[in-house]
């Protein structure tokens, strides 16, 4: 039968929201602050969307460090990175996202934003999109840089894709697995790092002869091919340039190991001038401990150049095992690598090291907030290190200072960007904070959270979050949304977000819960290893007491009028509840890229994933596979369930959205079904967000009788 597209008219939301989708969704996104070596000024974006145009806009903007004062930068959004570097503490270096002579291309600029006349100087053509520059100066007065871009599988040499002759046939021949990751089909072509010479001219000038060479070119690949940054998540923090440019550490994934099946990757060393072929310094066959075999991360040189700090896994096929952190001395491209405090229940995201370079300055999470935490260099294995930034906001970079301070970039519910310096020992000095700054965001603060600790399933102690509408009042009785974030080895706490802003969601009418469950890491490594084989046990036991303690302890939550949501591992949370006795607790269900089948696991791209968390292949534990799969519980289906899956998400194809809106379909059940056919796991178009949370919003509203009918901007049927 023919599709019907019917137009209902504008959505209804009911009465002014104080935070809305829209204003969410429109709210300057800063990124995080760039500081230059002096410590006194910040270069950080700021992007804002307007609606009446439909466009984003993105502007530069320079900060004091000392005094917080906030101007605009001197260049506009075409430029696209900077790096400072030069003769002096205000020197830049940049890249400018177009190249008038070579389309594709990109330029790199050299200007002082110190200077009374700002007047930047184009100093290389570079013929292909080159992107995460870094550069340093040398002793001879020239900047020696890196960059990565796609190249060419035959002759390493960077891809224009602007400049590549197509192929009549969109055929792609695969001989090995991982043919597509996340949200695209791989192709031949492979990131890698690139890198240049400016060499130093008269009068403070520079010239780039056009040679820029593949530092990973040449390197062994009995079965992966080397990469750099590893995709999709990969950016410059995959690789950094000694202090005397010389030298090149970066990581790639384990050559020997297929990626589908394992997380394996290892650190490596290359000359700058790509006089040598890279040789690695971790993994087997080095001076690694011979334990140390997973992922590694975060590669960072020490400032007196002799020493690469990083972070690795032990276990190669499990991406949420816990990083350890790790130094390697350097001599030529020998390295000696040292653990430092590796019995420290933590798992570092990222680091940098102290100035004097006796010290990791390690940013890690605890209890669902990314801290910072000092450990000297040769601490033992027993070492425990205190946190001086505590849990008010969750750190997303941060540069160390001259004189012992550092500025960090944090964001959380309340605040989608704050700055701010800080000391050990003492109080942070906020310099910038969003809620305060944006009107989109006026009004929100720390008010807006709590958390608390209950009971778990297992007789864990669960931490559960809890975010307030506008105005709450306590003696007043709230409909809830009870969330389930994703993961599920991920944590959803006291954070910002543009795709599930619980905050936002709160305004809504309703008291949001975040229940931070067993397989939530930030707890203990133990903790999150307790959800293996065990998706629909513990974590399902974990809400079930979450919702037997607001029933008793919560008086102004109404868990009698409440609708559970989640995303991702959430949304396989959702699709399992409604199978279970707790999903006939809720009002409304909604799942977003969720998984309803565990015997089409195989149809991911990450297989290592699956098979880590069910305890095996399908065909060598099968039992386990069935023993927490959605579908064999289809016949007790009954509470109205909304379905969001995106036709680019691979690591959950779509067939697993659309599987369970036809199962509530053929079942009788209410539902719906809402899909984007240019999103991946994700939402992140502003456009098709808004749609998201209409619909979404809508759907939720009405089952929690906040709204009188059901409607939709565009509903297609039969």
């Amino acid at each position: 039968m023919a599709l019907i597209q019917a137009i209902v008219g504008t959505l209804l939301l009911g009465s002014v929201l104080a935070f809305t989708p829209e204003q969410m969704l429109a709210a300057p996104r800063r990124s995080t602050a760039n500081v230059n070596p002096s410590g006194e000024w910040a270069l950080f974006t700021s992007t804002s969307y307007n609606w009446t145009t439909h466009k984003p806009s993105t502007k530069w903007q320079l900060m004091n460090v000392d005094s917080g004062d906030i101007t605009a930068a001197p260049f506009d959004s075409g430029i696209s990175e900077v790096v400072w570097v030069g003769p002096s503490n205000t020197s830049i270096l940049y890249i400018n996202g177009t190249n008038d002579e070579i389309p594709g291309g990109v330029t790199l600029y050299t200007a002082d934003i110190g200077a009374s006349n700002f007047s930047p100087t184009l100093v290389a053509s570079l013929g292909a999109p080159f992107q995460g520059l870094k550069a340093v100066n040398t002793d001879s007065g020239a900047i020696k840089f890196i960059v990565n871009c796609l190249a060419y599988a035959n002759n390493g040499s960077a891809y224009n894709p602007d400049l590549a002759s197509k192929s009549r046939s969109t055929g792609q021949l695969y001989d090995a697995n991982f043919v597509r990751h996340w949200d695209v089909y791989l192709t031949a072509e492979r990131y890698a790092i690139f890198s240049g010479i400016l060499s130093s001219g008269y009068g403070g000038s520079y010239t780039f002869d056009g040679t820029i060479k593949n530092l990973l070119w040449g390197m062994q690949a009995p079965v992966t091919r080397p990469e750099s940054p590893v995709q999709p998540f990969g950016d410059q923090g995959d690789y950094d340039l000694s202090p005397d440019g010389n030298t090149v550490a970066f990581l790639t994934k384990a050559p020997e190991l297929p990626k589908a099946n394992y997380t394996a990757s290892y650190i490596y060393l290359v000359p700058h001038d790509a006089s040598l072929t890279a040789d690695r310094i971790n993994g087997p066959d080095t001076t690694a401990p011979d334990t140390a075999k997973g992922a590694s991360a975060s590669p960072r040189w020490s400032p007196d150049g002799k020493k690469v700090a990083y972070c690795q896994q032990d276990g190669i096929a499990y991406e949420s095992d816990r990083f350890k952190c790790y130094f390697a001395e350097i001599t030529g491209l020998h390295a000696n690598v040292i653990p430092v405090a590796e019995d420290w229940d933590s798992s570092p995201a990222f680091l940098q090291w102290s100035l004097d370079s006796e010290n990791l300055i390690i940013a890690s999470e605890l209890h669902a907030s990314v801290r910072l935490w000092t450990i000297p260099i040769y601490a033992k294995s027993s070492y425990q290190p205190t946190n001086f930034t505590g849990p008010e906001t969750t750190i997303s970079d941060f540069a160390v200072l001259p004189g012992g301070s550092f500025f960090v970039s944090s964001a959380s519910s309340w605040t989608s960007r704050m700055f701010y310096t800080i000391k050990p020992g003492e109080k942070p000095n906020v310099l910038f904070t969003a809620n305060e700054a944006d009107p989109e965001l006026a009004g929100l603060g720390p008010k807006d959270v709590s958390n608390f600790w209950y009971e778990g399933g297992d007789g864990d102690m669960i931490q559960c979050f809890v975010f307030y509408p506008t105005n709450f009042n306590p003696d007043k009785s709230y409909p809830l949304v009870f969330n389930v974030h994703g993961g599920p080895q991920s944590s959803q706490g006291d954070s910002w977000s543009t795709r599930w802003n619980l905050r936002m969601w709160a305004d809504q009418g309703y008291i949001v819960t975040s229940p931070q469950f067993t397989g939530t890491p930030s707890y203990s490594q133990r903790f999150t290893d307790a959800i293996q084989g065990n998706w629909g046990g513990t974590p399902y036991r974990d809400l079930e007491k979450l919702y037997e303690y607001l029933e008793a302890n919560v008086s102004y939550v109404n868990t009698s009028n409440a609708v559970a949501v989640g995303a991702s591992y959430g949304g396989f949370m959702m699709n399992w509840i409604q199978g279970q006795p707790l999903g006939r607790k809720f009002r409304a269900l909604v799942t977003h890229d969720g998984k309803l089948s565990q015997e089409s696991s195989y149809g991911t791209d990450e297989l290592w994933f699956i098979q880590q968390d069910q305890n095996g292949t399908i065909w060598d534990n099968r039992d386990n596979y069935e023993r927490y799969d959605p579908l064999f519980h289809a016949k007790n289906f009954s509470t109205p369930h909304f379905v969001v899956h995106n036709d680019l998400d691979y690591r959950l194809p779509i067939a697993e959205g659309v599987m369970m809106f036809n199962v509530l379909q053929s079942l009788g059940v209410p539902s719906r079904f809402l899909h984007f056919p240019d999103e991946g796991h994700w939402v992140l178009s502003r456009e098709n967000s808004l749609v998201w949370h209409r619909a979404i919003f809508n759907w939720i509203r009405y089952w929690t009788g906040m709204e009188k009918d059901l409607l939709m901007d565009i509903v297609i049927t039969q």
